[in-house]
């Protein structure tokens, strides 16, 4: 995977070339201010020209505090990005008023868990920052977009970053896969959410492939700027194909239900000695797995100690705070 390829996979890139096929978008410059806002390791406030706007403590900043008379309520300065909030709740307003937020490569699906109702609709900017500061995946589009590309001595290629902004719609996750094509043919095809068992699917699986190569073949096969990169397909209920995002070809793109060792090699593989490409996906309950976004969370003890769930933990915890206390008391109180 070089930086080249990388660059090709940005929205603004491949959006143009197959609209007609994908979900409508509308794509804002992303000014310097906000990328350093988004950067920022400190309060997360957004401006109260946003409707949903309010401040949310995530630092221990005290400079950015101020406190009030009765010390019970802190507030912080909002930062103004006036132009661009106007712009954004347009563009929003122009999308059905509902929108799935990403940049140039990345959406925040690391950071549904913070959002009130756990999803990545948005409806303000308020909602964006929210999922955007508290997503790993955004900071790296941000930081390292060219982390692990094989040209690393070559200079980084300049980099304009977008808000992207897509019509909210409601897809299921089990219509959902990823295809990977190497050299313009499609060689490996694999359920999305892995995590799940979709009994349609296991019905359906010469219909579903048939159905992502016949959409290959006329839309996508030699009108990309790469011949090797990944695509996502959405299938709808009705049988038609939709694109959903273009990715690197390289360990960037998490390979799901493949590794990359076998994607990549040029030996004889499974998928080589075959007319169609290989397709997998999760075939009975007994192999459903955990979702990788899972470990962005919250640490498990956290949830339990918040809940009660663990009764011992919720002890241990206690024990422990009661022996620092007894620590501390000790510090200030020295025997003479």
């Amino acid at each position: 995977m070089k930086k080249e390829q990388v660059v090709h996979c940005q929205f603004s890139v491949w959006y143009p070339i197959f609209k007609k096929h994908t979900i409508k978008s509308l794509v804002l410059p992303l000014p310097q201010n906000v990328i350093d806002y988004l950067l920022d390791d400190g309060t997360l406030v957004v401006s109260g020209s946003d409707h949903n706007s309010q401040p949310i403590q995530t630092s221990d900043a005290e400079e950015d505090i101020q406190w009030s008379d009765d010390e019970t309520t802190a507030t912080a300065t909002a930062p103004e990005f006036p132009e661009f909030t106007s712009a954004v709740l347009e563009a929003i307003n122009a999308l059905g008023g509902r929108v799935f937020p990403k940049l140039n490569w990345s959406a925040p699906r690391d950071a549904n868990w913070i959002a009130l109702n756990s999803s990545l609709q948005c409806c303000s900017l308020s909602d964006i920052f929210l999922l955007f500061k508290s997503s790993d995946f955004i900071t790296h589009d941000l930081t390292q977009p060219f982390l692990q590309c094989s040209d690393q001595d070559s200079p980084d290629p300049v980099i304009s970053y977008e808000l992207v902004l897509r019509k909210w719609s409601e897809l299921i996750p089990g219509g959902e896969f990823r295809c990977f094509v190497k050299e313009n043919k499609l060689i490996a095809i694999s359920q999305r959410d892995y995590t799940q068992y979709y009994q349609h699917i296991l019905k359906q699986e010469e219909l579903i492939s048939q159905a992502i190569q016949e959409f290959f073949s006329q839309h996508v096969q030699y009108n990309f700027l790469d011949e090797d990169f990944v695509f996502d397909v959405y299938r709808d209920s009705q049988g038609r194909v939709w694109l959903i995002d273009l990715n690197p070809f390289g360990e960037v793109t998490d390979s799901l239900l493949f590794s990359w060792d076998e994607l990549m090699s040029g030996e004889e593989t499974a998928y080589q000695q075959q007319e169609g490409p290989v397709f997998r996906y999760t075939t009975s309950e007994v192999t459903v797995q955990p979702s990788p976004c899972l470990s962005y969370r919250i640490p498990r003890d956290f949830v339990d100690l918040s809940t009660g769930e663990d009764a011992f933990k919720l002890v241990d915890f206690l024990k422990l705070k009661k022996s620092q206390q007894e620590e501390s008391e000790e510090e200030e109180n020295p025997t003479q």
